[in-house]
């Protein structure tokens, strides 16, 4: 039994059965991560002895009586989120030499439930980029192929799940750095509705958009991690006081009495063959389990990259204000006369390119006599996008869509092209943009091999519809290529 490769059910069920420990699961995991990922690049801090001392905690609890869900599963956290003790660079210079004085709310809820932490991953620097090419770091490479990027923000999160390095993994997604990578990598990416899972600990980038959820090899395990993690939080006064159900439970049967429906401006030219292949039979197999498949129109798409872009860089540029190295991180040697200059300094130094262009961005769109002419025009369209959610669920139960218009680029394809890196998110800016809820399941691979993702879009909070159509749809698949 390759103890690396269970999924976290089989792990859950595994331990309590004592087929195995949690020492010799995280060993698992931790020999996989040393054999594998000298190549793959996908973890930025593993501490070993920590990792072991965690889940021998776990096995001792275990052996007092405790039986927490998740006691002794070790999974890979994505290197923004912070956790107590361990670095948190955000695959940042500026970051540099930072430790996190205290828990994000998902770290202490997995926490709680008995999780190990076994290392943290690579990301797109500050989550902005959908390649991770942009790390201050190093570079990640696709599992499924390795001259190919595994997507972003969150890359080294599903190359750690795809490459066998990690039962589960958690994400964020700020305009689709959860499913993207997911869809790329071919592992199960879920983005929880805004207001679901509480963002306290996770380093901001935009925080009307920005949403923590897990990266898995099945949907089951995206149910059980969601289960954990979601829910009312005080320190996050976004989050909604809404019951949280039990996602897991509630998966099985068929998909007879819903409306699924496909929104015509997501099944264009510009789309990759190959990926409007797999998808079209991924929407055959969920018309064979009951589904009745409608067409409906979300006409405002075209302009939804456009909207993300202002709205997410304005927000990024406020948020990324603090970093000015006074009391955290990096800070520049350069003598500087006055503190305007040592922040000037600081701020060239740590900051990668594609950050500079988005905080350039933000603030331009913000500045007097720009403000109204872009940042409250986008907010505006962002309105528009969301009622064309609201009126497309009036006709269906959910949606379903391709993730991304190509699968996994080569490196460096779109490295002097940020345009084009930034339309790779036309099918997902849309459901931060809405706050709604969506789900990328493998549905098969290019003949080169490439991974290909169905994406499921539901109503804000309904995660159990979401799930169960993933996990319907996951038990009939047909891999093909």
């Amino acid at each position: 039994m390759e103890l690396e490769s269970l999924t976290v059910r089989t792990a859950i069920d595994g331990l309590r059965k004592r087929q195995f420990s949690s020492v010799e699961l995280t060993r698992a995991v931790l020999d996989a991560i040393t054999a594998r990922d000298g190549v793959i690049g996908a973890y930025l801090w593993v501490d070993e002895a920590d990792a072991l001392k965690q889940a021998a905690s776990a096995d001792a609890a275990r052996a007092g009586g405790a039986d927490a869900l998740l006691l002794g599963v070790p999974l890979a956290i994505k290197d923004i989120l912070n956790v107590e003790g361990q670095p948190c660079t955000c695959a940042s210079k500026i970051l540099a030499g930072y430790r996190a004085p205290y828990d994000a709310t998902v770290i202490a809820r997995l926490r709680e439930a008995g999780a190990v932490f076994a290392g943290r991953t690579n990301l797109d620097e500050f989550a902005m980029g959908s390649t991770t090419e942009n790390s201050a770091i190093q570079l990640t490479r696709n599992p499924a192929a390795l001259d190919r990027v595994p997507g972003g923000s969150s890359g080294g999160s599903a190359a750690a799940v795809a490459g066998g390095m990690a039962l589960a993994a958690l994400g964020t997604d700020t305009g689709g750095s959860i499913r993207q990578p997911a869809s790329f990598c071919g592992c199960v990416g879920l983005k929880p509705s805004y207001g679901r899972v509480s963002r306290y600990g996770l380093v901001a980038f935009a925080s009307s958009l920005d949403q923590i959820g897990p990266m898995t090899q099945t949907v089951e395990d995206a149910a059980l991690l969601l289960g954990v993690m979601a829910g009312r939080d005080p320190h996050d006064a976004t989050t909604l006081d809404r019951a949280v159900p039990n996602y897991a439970a509630a998966l099985g049967g068929d998909l007879k009495g819903l409306r699924l429906g496909l929104p015509k401006e997501y099944f264009v030219a510009g789309l990759d063959p190959e990926v409007a292949q797999r998808v079209q039979e991924a929407v055959e197999s969920c018309r064979r389990c009951g589904a009745e498949i409608v067409e409906v129109s979300l006409p405002h798409t075209e302009y939804a990259v456009a909207t993300y872009y202002i709205l997410a860089s304005a927000e990024a540029s406020a948020n990324l204000a603090r970093f000015d190295g006074v009391r955290y991180g990096h800070r520049s040697a350069v003598a500087a006369g006055t503190p305007l200059e040592m922040y000037l300094n600081t701020r060239a130094e740590g900051f990668g390119r594609e950050v500079k262009r988005r905080i350039i961005l933000g603030t331009y769109v913000l500045s007097s006599g720009y403000y109204d002419a872009y940042y409250t025009h986008a907010q505006r369209v962002r309105t528009l996008i969301r009622r064309d959610f609201e009126s497309a669920f009036m006709q269906c139960d959910a949606l379903l869509t391709p993730v991304s218009p190509d699968p996994a680029y080569l490196i460096g394809a779109t490295a002097e092209d940020p345009l084009k890196a930034y339309l790779i998110d036309i099918f997902t800016v849309t459901a931060n943009l809405a706050g709604i809820c969506g789900l990328s399941v493998p549905c098969g691979t290019t003949p080169a091999g490439l991974p290909v993702g169905l994406q499921v879009l539901a109503p804000a909070f309904d995660e159990g519809t979401l799930l169960r159509i993933g996990h319907v749809y996951e038990q009939v698949r047909e891999v093909r290529s």
